[in-house]
């Protein structure tokens, strides 16, 4: 069974959310600045999640690994 595209993009969008909120901490704890951390967290988010969304619809067309009830 393949997700809908509007629940892919819901999924989407909070992964990259938390994965933002992470970039940006660690970004932070390492150079020291809030401006890099959100500047490095906001690109990291954007190619992300148009990544996320290619991986997530390529996977949605295996087959493999999926038990004969859920594809019903």
């Amino acid at each position: 069974m393949m997700d809908s595209t509007i629940r892919t993009l819901a999924k989407t969008l909070t992964w990259q959310t938390s994965g933002l909120i992470v970039m940006m901490a660690i970004t932070y704890v390492v150079t020291g600045s809030l401006l890099d951390g959100g500047i490095v967290a906001v690109v990291s988010a954007a190619t992300g999640t148009c990544f996320y969304v290619i991986h997530e619809r390529l996977w949605s067309r295996v087959r493999w690994g999926r038990n004969a009830e859920a594809t019903r």
